[in-house]
């Protein structure tokens, strides 16, 4: 077996384990697995990639919980703002430089790692939530669209809100069901979903799906703490990982 095809191996398996991770604790899909494709490809190839399983299995935890509709109208004016940020993220995502790109998905990921360990105990007042929701939206849709990581903004943000487990894992769900929808009409639109990259979507799709159901059937067994220790980590060596090639670049 070559490098290359190791190096692609090692992808399969990072998608297949970032889909259970996403069933199992209800986000961190495009968190473990774009590093990990980057590695073997390029960031632009990694997030048209990951667009499809990313669109199924939100697809799956929305409509697994009730109160979709109270979700949407809660959390409107935040989904607007960041289809319109996914948008611009996708726009630069064309013409920045793949170092760039490298960088700053690396600093997203280490951000979102500080922001995990710390764990905040502080909550948002209930009046800061509507004028912080389209700032969250455009930010989390931009740096979705440049980095496939929109997650390090609206996680810490939902989490500040105090929402129950069930509602958190719906609010998260909604969102990235709502800016991946929005991101894979924008990559279209500026020529990165070529045939051989939406392949490699649907192939991601069916190696995502069956690791994924494994993790919903674990969510309420396995602790999450632990568990969440563990992906840190991995993510913590990615980060690093991916700072050291982009500088390098």
């Amino acid at each position: 077996m070559s490098a290359g095809a190791e190096t692609w191996a090692l992808a399969l398996a990072g998608i297949a384990f970032a889909a259970f991770v996403k069933g199992t604790v209800g986000f961190g899909f495009p968190l473990v697995a774009t590093p990990l494709v980057a590695l073997a490809s390029d960031v632009r190839t990694a997030v048209v990639v990951l667009l499809v399983p990313n669109i199924v299995m939100d697809t799956i935890q929305v409509i697994r919980r009730p109160g979709l509709a109270a979700a949407l109208r809660r959390h409107a004016v935040l989904l607007v703002t960041g289809v319109v940020g996914m948008v611009v993220g996708t726009r630069f995502l064309s013409v920045v430089s793949l170092p760039v790109l490298l960088v700053l998905l690396g600093a997203s990921l280490l951000l979102f790692i500080g922001l995990s360990v710390i764990g905040p105990t502080w909550r948002l007042p209930p009046g800061a939530e509507r004028p912080l929701a389209p700032v969250v939206g455009l930010v989390a849709g931009t740096l979705g669209g440049l980095t496939n990581t929109p997650g390090v903004a609206v996680t810490p943000y939902y989490y500040a809100l105090g929402l129950p487990k069930g509602e958190f894992v719906r609010a998260v769900a909604a969102t990235f069901l709502t800016l991946k929808v929005a991101q894979f009409g924008a990559v279209w639109q500026v020529g990165l979903l070529d045939p051989g990259r939406f392949g490699g979507s649907v192939a991601a799709t069916v190696v995502s799906l069956a690791a994924f159901r494994v993790g919903l059937l674990v969510q309420d067994r396995v602790p999450q703490a632990t568990f969440n220790r563990a992906v840190l980590g991995l993510l913590t060596v990615l980060s690093v990982a991916m700072l050291v090639r982009g500088l390098r670049g």
